[in-house]
C-alpha cells in the first residue's frame, strides 16, 4: 500500500510539476539576458520534477512497483519460471529451441570428431602403418554405431511403447492443464498449502534475527504456490519433472547396439593393454576413440521420425501454459524489466537488475531497523540519542593537569578504611568526569562517528590550512618555504598515506581524522593563498590612501576577498574527506559508513550498501547546502563585482 502510493504521489508531482513550469514560461516576464545568473535561480517545480524521476526509475527498475501493485506475481511467475525450467530439457531434444533435433545434433558432432581424428591418425608420423590400420577400423566400427540407433525396423518394442506412454502422458497433462480445478486438491491438501503460505513469508521480506539483534535478509521469492493459477503451475511442473526423468532414462539401445558397443569396447581394451611405454600415442588414439563411442552410447539418439509425436504434444502444452499465464504475461513484460524470476531446481531468485537494486520499500525498512539500538548493525544503530551525563563532556573537555597543579595532596585514606574529600580530590573528580550532573540527549551511531571524523578533520584543515595560506599568500618567506612542502605532500593520494597514519596512529579515531586533517589542509591552503594573492591592487591603495594598518587591510580587504576562493575551498574539501574517509574505514575501522559497506560488500547486502550510499550522498549534500546558505550570507557581492 506504501509503495502504491508513493508512485501514484510521484506521477501526479511530475505531471503537476510540468504543467506548471509551462504555464509559467508563459506568463513569466524574463528580463534577465542570456548568462545572467539570475536566471538559473528558483525553479523549484523543476528539481521536484528531477527527484521524482530518479525515484520513480528506482522503484520501476528494482520491481518494487510490481510487488507493490501485485505482490503475488513474483510467486505465480516462479510456479511459471519451474514449468519452464522443467520444459527445457525436453524442448531442447526438438526444433523447438534448437533449429534442429538433438540427435542430428549429435551425430553431426561425432561424425566431424571421428574424420578429425581419421585426419590425425592418417597424417601421424608416429604410428606404423599396422597401427593405423587397428585404428582406422575401431573408426569404422564406431561409425557403424550410429545407423544402429538411427534404424527404426531396429528399434526394441519396449522402447517404442515407452516413448508413447511419456507421449500421452504429456497430452493428458495439456488436457487437465486447461481445467479450472487442475491439480484436483483436496480439501485437506489446501489446508496443509494455506498453512505453508502463512509461514513462508512475503516476497523479499525482511527479518529480524531473535537472540542475536542482525538484520536476516530473505531475498528468495517465496517457493509455496499462493494462488489457484500458481498451484496450477507448480502441479504441471511437478508431473513434467517425473516426465522428464522417464525421457532421459530411456535409452534406444537393441542388442545389435549392444554386441557392438561392448565388442568395440572389449577390443580396444585389449589392444591398449598389449601396447608397450613405447606406444603411448597409438594409446591416447585408441582411447580418445573410446570416449567417441560412450559419447554416443549415452546419448539420447532416435530415428528420425520416432519423436514427432512427442514433439507435437510438448509444443501444443506449450502454448497451453503459455495461454494460462493469462495477464502475468504481460505483468512480466512490463513490470519486470531487464530480467524476470527464474528457477533452479526447487528454489526460485530475482535475475535481472531488481536482484542487484534494492527495492525502496525493503531499503527503508532495513534503515529503520539498522537505526534501532535493539538491532543496528554489529550492534551499533546507524544514527541514535543517548542520554549523557554533562559530566562526561566536562571530563573530556577539562585537562586533568588542572588539579595536577593545584597546591597540596591528594586525599589518603584513614587508617579505618575511608577517604574523605579534600579541595583538590574535588577538582580531580571535577576534571575527570567522576560526579553526576544532569543528562543532555547526544547522538551516537554510525552515521555520527563518520559526521564527527569529517567534521573534525575539515574544522582543522581550515585552522590551519587558511591563516597558513593567507601567510603565503602575502608573505614571499612563507611561500617559498611551505610552498615545497605543501607541493610535495598535495598530489598524492589520501589512499597512499592510509596506511602509514593508522600503522602510527592507530585504528582508533585520532589516525582517521589526522589523514581528513592532511586532505583538508592542502585545499584550504591553495584556496586561501588563491584568494590572498587574486585581490585587486586598487582596492589595498584605496584603503592605505585612508591611512588603514596592515591589520585592517587583512581584516577588511584581504580576507574578505579570499572569502569566495576559501568557501569553494571548503566544499571541494567535504567531497574530498568523505571519499577519503569511506576508503579509511574500509581499510580500518569498527564503526562508521564505511564500515557498514564494507562488512555488507562481503556478504552481498545489497540494501545495506545502498543504504550507505544513500547516507553519504545526503551528509554531502547537507554539507554542501550549508556551505550555500553560509556563501549566500557572508558574500553576498560574489559574482556581482
Amino acid at each position: 500500500m506504501f509503495t502504491q502510493i508513493i508512485t501514484i504521489l510521484i506521477f501526479v508531482s511530475i505531471v503537476g510539476c510540468i504543467l506548471y513550469g509551462r504555464r509559467l514560461i508563459k506568463t513569466e516576464k524574463v528580463d534577465a539576458v542570456f548568462g545572467n545568473p539570475e536566471r538559473s535561480k528558483g525553479g523549484t517545480h523543476w528539481v521536484i520534477v528531477g527527484s521524482s524521476a530518479i525515484l520513480l526509475v528506482w522503484l520501476y527498475y528494482s520491481w518494487d512497483i510490481a510487488k507493490g501493485f501485485y505482490p503475488k506475481s513474483a510467486n505465480e511467475l516462479c510456479q511459471v519460471a519451474k514449468v519452464n525450467e522443467s520444459l527445457l530439457g525436453l524442448k531442447y531434444q526438438f526444433p523447438i529451441v534448437e533449429r534442429e533435433f538433438k540427435s542430428t545434433s549429435i551425430i553431426k558432432i561425432e561424425n566431424k570428431n571421428l574424420q578429425r581424428t581419421i585426419n590425425e591418425i592418417e597424417n601421424s608420423p608416429d604410428l606404423s602403418n599396422q597401427q593405423k590400420t587397428i585404428l582406422l577400423g575401431y573408426i569404422t566400427q564406431t561409425k557403424q554405431l550410429i545407423p544402429l540407433l538411427t534404424n527404426e525396423d531396429l528399434m526394441e518394442m519396449d522402447t517404442k511403447i515407452k516413448l508413447q506412454e511419456i507421449t500421452e502422458d504429456i497430452k493428458l497433462l495439456s488436457s487437465n492443464f486447461k481445467k479450472k480445478d487442475y491439480p484436483f486438491e483436496t480439501q485437506e491438501q489446501k489446508v496443509e498449502r494455506q498453512k505453508a503460505v502463512s509461514e513462508q513469508g512475503s516476497w523479499a521480506i525482511i527479518t529480524v534475527r531473535k537472540g542475536t539483534g542482525s538484520i536476516e535478509n530473505t531475498i528468495e521469492i517465496p517457493l509455496v504456490p499462493e494462488t489457484d493459477r500458481g498451484l496450477k503451475f507448480n502441479a504441471a511442473a511437478k508431473e513434467l519433472k517425473i516426465i522428464n526423468d522417464k525421457f532421459f532414462k530411456l535409452r534406444n539401445h537393441n542388442p545389435q547396439f549392444k554386441n557392438s558397443i561392448k565388442k568395440i569396447k572389449d577390443e580396444i581394451k585389449a589392444y591398449r593393454k598389449s601396447l608397450d611405454d613405447t606406444e603411448e600415442i597409438a594409446s591416447t588414439y585408441a582411447k580418445d576413440i573410446v570416449k567417441i563411442a560412450r559419447r554416443i552410447e549415452y546419448a539420447s539418439i532416435y530415428p528420425p521420425t520416432t519423436l514427432n509425436s512427442m514433439k507435437d504434444a510438448i509444443i501444443e502444452f506449450d502454448k497451453i501454459q503459455k495461454d494460462q499465464q493469462g495477464g502475468l504475461r504481460l505483468i512480466d513484460i512490463i513490470l519486470f524489466p531487464a530480467g524476470t524470476i527464474v528457477a533452479s531446481g526447487p528454489s526460485c531468485s530475482e535475475q535481472g537488475s531488481g536482484r542487484w537494486l534494492p527495492k525502496p520499500s525493503d531499503t527503508f525498512n532495513k534503515f529503520i531497523l539498522m537505526s534501532k539500538p535493539s538491532v543496528g548493525y554489529k550492534n551499533i544503530p546507524l544514527l541514535w540519542i543517548d542520554m549523557m551525563d554533562v559530566s562526561k563532556i566536562v571530563g573530556f573537555i577539562l585537562p586533568d593537569w588542572i588539579a595536577d597543579i593545584l597546591p597540596g595532596e591528594y586525599p589518603i585514606h584513614t587508617k579505618d578504611g575511608t577517604v574523605e574529600q579534600n579541595f583538590k580530590g574535588r577538582v580531580l573528580k571535577v576534571v575527570t568526569g567522576d560526579f553526576s550532573l544532569f543528562k543532555i540527549p547526544v547522538p551516537y551511531g554510525h552515521i555520527w562517528d563518520s559526521f564527527l571524523r569529517v567534521l573534525l578533520g575539515l574544522i582543522f584543515g581550515i585552522i590551519i590550512g587558511v591563516p597558513l595560506g593567507l601567510f603565503m599568500g602575502l608573505n614571499r618567506f612563507a611561500k617559498g618555504f611551505f610552498d615545497p612542502l605543501i607541493e610535495l605532500y598535495r598530489p598524492v593520494p589520501p589512499l597512499a598515506w592510509a596506511p602509514l597514519i593508522i600503522s602510527v596512529l592507530g585504528i582508533d579515531n585520532t589516525g582517521k581524522v589526522f589523514l581528513l586533517f592532511m586532505v583538508s589542509l592542502s585545499i584550504m591552503i591553495i584556496s586561501a593563498r588563491a584568494g590572498a594573492s587574486g585581490t585587486q591592487l586598487s582596492k589595498i591603495h584605496a584603503a592605505h590612501s585612508l591611512g588603514a594598518s596592515k591589520k585592517q587591510i587583512l581584516r577588511y580587504v584581504i580576507f574578505p576577498n579570499s572569502l569566495p576562493e576559501i568557501l569553494t575551498g571548503i566544499r571541494v574539501a567535504v567531497g574530498m574527506c568523505w571519499g577519503t574517509l569511506v576508503a579509511a574505514e574500509f581499510l580500518a575501522g569498527t564503526t562508521g559508513i564505511g564500515f557498514v559497506e564494507n562488512v555488507a560488500k562481503k556478504y552481498f547486502q545489497y540494501e545495506v550498501i545502498w543504504i550507505t550510499i544513500f547516507i553519504m550522498g545526503m551528509l554531502g549534500l547537507l554539507f554542501d547546502v550549508t556551505l550555500r546558505k553560509i556563501i549566500d550570507k557572508t558574500i553576498p557581492w560574489r559574482g556581482k563585482g
